[in-house]
């Protein structure tokens, strides 16, 4: 795996969003496209390594960072950090790069934004690709976690800055997961407050009669390490989606970490979905 971490993005770019910069890069020259989105206030820095593996699969992939989030712009406005705008980010990216259709996943924040994208605009997707999805199960206790985190940070935000500050200035480790790690705690104090509001304040997932309704292939990976994400949470997901299957990770950090034994699953709907995108493809050029 270490030759993987040697091969840079292809390009590493920005767009506009409603006045907004938001930052994206793509991994891979070519191949079938790909969105992959990172968990919340973390960046495109955490899915790296998964983004090297899919263009091994013959993917594209193109590495997101949501507002708030990475390179991209952070408004401390919780009014621009809904959910359902970050699925409209993933739209607008994929007008901006002329992709008509593609793969569309993510860990955590990511799967349920991925979740937002197929109910606003199934038909750009080919597939789902959703890691730790955050939905009814586990919004008791997410709420119960973000709230006094919000509450913490605003009241303690001169530390919290000088704290950010610092580790804003130390070098970044050779892991990518844990340079974006530091990257969150790197964090203002006020886009953490006004990310985590806005989360709270907007729809958090397509309702179950629109999860039941959406044909696509998903693929959704659940543990049961954590009740931020809960199992039942990925095993609800994959019972009302009728094209959905389950694969279980034995720790929140297996498929950052160690992700061989899942591999064979995730490469059969890898391939599954790239079989899928070729066809239609021949058949649009037939035609």
């Amino acid at each position: 795996m270490s030759h993987l971490r040697l091969v840079p993005p292809v390009e590493s770019a920005a767009f506009t969003w409603h006045g907004h910069r938001i930052a994206y890069e793509i991994h891979g020259d070519e191949g079938v496209p790909c969105v992959l989105i990172h968990g919340l206030l973390l960046d495109s820095l955490l899915n790296r390594e998964l983004a090297r593996r899919f263009v091994a699969e013959g993917y594209r992939v193109v590495l997101l960072d949501l507002l708030g989030h990475g390179r991209s712009d952070k408004p401390a406005d919780p009014r621009e950090h809904r959910i359902d705008f970050c699925a409209e980010q993933v739209v607008a990216c994929l007008d901006h790069l002329g992709i008509d259709r593609a793969l569309v996943g993510g860990v955590s924040l990511g799967a349920i934004t991925a979740l937002q994208v197929a109910a606003l605009a199934e038909e750009r997707c080919l597939g789902l690709f959703l890691e730790m999805p955050v939905m009814e199960w586990s919004t008791t206790f997410a709420a119960l976690m973000f709230v006094p985190l919000i509450g913490a940070v605003d009241f303690a935000k001169p530390v919290v800055r000088a704290w950010s500050q610092l580790l804003g200035a130390l070098p970044r480790p050779r892991s990518e997961w844990a340079a974006s790690v530091m990257n969150l705690l790197s964090t203002p104090p006020e886009v953490i407050t006004a990310v985590l509001h806005g989360i709270l304040v907007g729809p958090v997932v397509p309702p179950a009669r629109a999860r039941r309704a959406m044909k696509l292939p998903a693929l959704i990976i659940g543990h049961g390490s954590d009740r931020l994400h809960s199992l039942a949470d990925a095993e609800a997901l994959a019972a009302e989606m009728p094209d959905a299957k389950l694969l279980k990770a034995r720790s929140l950090v297996e498929l950052r970490l160690s992700p061989e034994r899942m591999w064979p699953e995730i490469a059969a709907f890898l391939g599954r979905v790239r079989g899928v995108a070729t066809a239609r493809d021949a058949a649009r050029r037939a035609s």
